[in-house]
């Protein structure tokens, strides 16, 4: 696991969902962001999705590691969550509603030579 967002073997998101009124999130809060309510267990959530919004990233972000071009856009899970994230491909052959997978890919390393992990999704 890697700080509390994602498993790596399987890999999965880790969420919260809330006892109260049953809505996932992610990352994982104490409170839900729905009803505010305090009930919040933890939920590991579905590796795969639908796409549902999407863009091409073509100049990194000031301190990003990785390399440019990479995709990064909307995944809807089977729990009704949509998640912002990095896309496996920077393609101009998205459509909406095209399934996607999860999986870990390493984007460099840091400072220390420590190689980096992250989430992302691919078709």
């Amino acid at each position: 696991m890697t700080d509390g967002l994602f498993t790596d073997d399987p890999p999965r998101l880790l969420g919260g969902r809330c006892d109260t009124c049953g809505h996932h999130h992610f990352p994982r809060l104490d409170d839900c962001p729905y009803c505010g309510a305090a009930t919040v267990v933890d939920a590991v959530l579905s590796d795969h999705g639908t796409l549902w919004g999407w863009t091409t990233v073509t100049a990194l972000p000031p301190g990003a590691l990785g390399t440019v071009p990479y995709g990064f856009g909307v995944v809807e899970l089977p729990e009704g969550l949509r998640v912002i994230t990095r896309l496996a491909l920077p393609d101009d052959s998205w459509t909406f509603g095209q399934r996607m997978r999860l999986r870990i890919a390493e984007i460099g390393a840091d400072e220390d030579g420590v190689a980096v992990a992250t989430w992302e999704f691919a078709p």
